[in-house]
């Protein structure tokens, strides 16, 4: 039984996978901040689902990630889905800093963790929900942009480091567009993508060990045009909700 742990699962994409991959007969560990969530999830398949509260931005996410490996024992597939992201025009520094915590420190965290759990191990395969986003600073949300290229850069490195060592592991960056989950509910966003759509495409990304994915094809031909613009003329472009 292939064993996935998915961290983020309370709400939106991670809990969607979730509900995908107990329906596929998977051994599931699904992590988040409300465990009340996470034990509705539990009792879908009380035998193989199993769950621990996690805050990626505590000092003790890493040991109870690793308490989870445990009670599902061992792990296969690791999916950090857990993450923020606000329009912040007015760059109010609270948005910015809260931002950076989460997707970075967090992301460090439970990446580099789920990394060293694998490089004990014969192999594993490492997927991390980040964004379009990261393709170019965005002016109506500086956080979210630059923490989503982080996010993209640090597991491209992970990867050249997994081979330099000759560790089996295995990376997935998914890059979504907008999707309608509560993190999007605030602001206002075009092209808005459901979330069921969107985590079969994922799972379908993952099952083919794709390297980057983007959610989905009008996103990726978004993507392509937009590396192609000078920065001098993106600065001055006017990207507006």
């Amino acid at each position: 039984m292939k064993r996935v742990l998915i961290i983020g699962a309370t709400s939106g994409i991670g809990r969607e996978l979730a509900v995908r991959y107990i329906e596929m007969g998977y051994c599931v560990g699904v992590a988040g901040r409300r465990v009340e969530e996470l034990i509705k999830l539990h009792e879908l398949a009380v035998d193989r689902v199993f769950y621990e509260k996690i805050d990626v931005t505590q000092q003790d996410a890493a040991e109870k990630l690793m308490l989870l490996i445990d009670k599902m024992q061992g792990m296969d597939l690791f999916i950090l889905c857990s993450g923020i992201g606000y329009q912040n025009i007015s760059l109010d520094i609270e948005i910015e800093m809260k931002t950076a915590v989460t997707n970075v420190n967090g992301f460090i965290r439970m990446v580099t963790a789920a990394f060293h759990y694998f490089t004990n191990h014969e192999d594993g395969h490492i997927a991390v929900i980040s964004s379009v986003a990261g393709t170019k600073g965005l002016g109506v949300a500086p956080a979210y942009s630059a923490t989503k290229r982080f996010q993209n850069n640090y597991i491209e490195s992970l990867e050249q480091l997994a081979n330099m060592k000759g560790y089996n592991i295995h990376f997935t960056d998914i890059r979504p567009g907008f999707v309608d989950t509560p993190l999007l509910a605030k602001d206002k966003y075009p092209m808005l993508m459901n979330v069921e759509y969107v985590a079969e495409k994922i799972i379908s990304a993952i099952k083919k060990k794709k390297k980057v994915a983007i959610i989905d094809w009008k996103y990726a031909i978004i993507v392509f045009f937009w590396r192609l613009i000078p920065r001098f003329i993106w600065t001055r472009i006017s990207v507006k909700n």
